[in-house]
């Protein structure tokens, strides 16, 4: 067990910083931007799918028209 949480602690702590600078660098409003980066600091798993599902511009529109 140790050794995934060794694989996947890093992993997880990447993702969230990519996904913290795509927040910063889009074009939401301010109050949603933090509002995004307290989901995923506080929620590091389960914030970075939300933010990828729902609060990613356009990307369950993009799904749902191929």
């Amino acid at each position: 067990m140790e050794i995934l949480e060794f694989i996947f602690a890093p992993l997880i702590f990447i993702l969230d910083l990519v996904a913290i600078f795509d927040v910063i660098t889009g074009p939401k409003e301010t109050l949603k931007k933090v509002g995004w980066i307290l989901v995923i600091l506080l929620l590091p798993v389960a914030g970075l799918i939300l933010y990828y599902l729902i609060g990613k511009e356009n990307l369950l529109k993009r799904a749902s028209e191929k």
